[in-house]
């Protein structure tokens, strides 16, 4: 049985959301304020974490951020008021694996749910060959979830670290938009977002920019791909 964790200040919206959650059989945890949650995140385990980003006690923003320093596999999925992209790029960088925008509907939010929990067990289950991944400078290492360059270990959050595989895995060929959405996000996911181009970003900042790189190139009109 799946495992859920609701963190929503608005009494209706979180009965309404583990109402949603019972019905598909899944076990739901609900809480209400920023600093208790946090206490449950220290001492439980949950498959999915459905997280508002305006809490009492403390906010969304840096629950994602602090859960991420020792945890990097449980997805994350920010419920939001607010569909500004730039409210977007801050819960990504924070730790986030998706968005959902208030109002939404119940199928969409559990349709999400379930696709997070997939990749989450589909990336946990991945058993590769070669424990070490090396590209030039950079080392990747798929048992402990590592990456370093320059002998610098570089902090990524669970996309950054699937995007950046999948292009190391590739070994220099181009890997599409869309093919990144769905081994990554799946079907269910729209690959017309810019999501895709936000952690592109994201990787570029932390594993070129800090050392003089330009590894993560752009095919305009085709994809990405990794070049030593």
């Amino acid at each position: 049985m799946k495992k859920i964790l609701v963190i929503e200040d608005d009494p209706e919206l979180n009965r309404n959301i583990k109402e949603a959650l019972l019905a598909e059989n899944m076990q739901v945890e609900t809480v209400y304020d920023g600093l208790l949650a946090e206490r449950i995140l220290n001492k439980s385990h949950f498959d999915c974490i459905l997280l508002d980003i305006n809490l009492p006690g403390k906010s969304g923003f840096d629950l994602a951020k602090d859960f991420r320093t020792h945890n990097i596999a449980t997805p994350i999925l920010m419920i939001s008021a607010f569909s500004e992209l730039e409210d977007k790029v801050h819960g990504y960088e924070m730790g986030a694996d998706d968005y959902i925008t208030k109002p939404f509907y119940m199928r969409e939010l559990i349709l999400k749910i379930n696709s997070l929990i997939k990749r989450s067990q589909n990336t946990a289950a991945d058993r590769h060959e070669n424990e070490l991944i090396i590209a030039g400078d950079l080392q990747l290492d798929t048992r402990l979830k590592k990456v370093s360059r320059q002998h610098t270990e570089i902090a990524l959050t669970p996309r950054e670290y699937q995007i950046l595989l999948k292009l190391l895995e590739s070994k220099g060929e181009i890997v599409s938009k869309q093919r990144l959405v769905q081994e990554i996000w799946g079907k269910s996911f729209d690959a017309n977002t810019n999501t895709i181009e936000v952690y592109i970003n994201f990787l570029r900042k932390k594993i070129d920019r800090p050392f003089n790189k330009e590894s993560i190139k752009t095919k305009i009109g085709y994809g990405y791909y990794f070049e030593d």
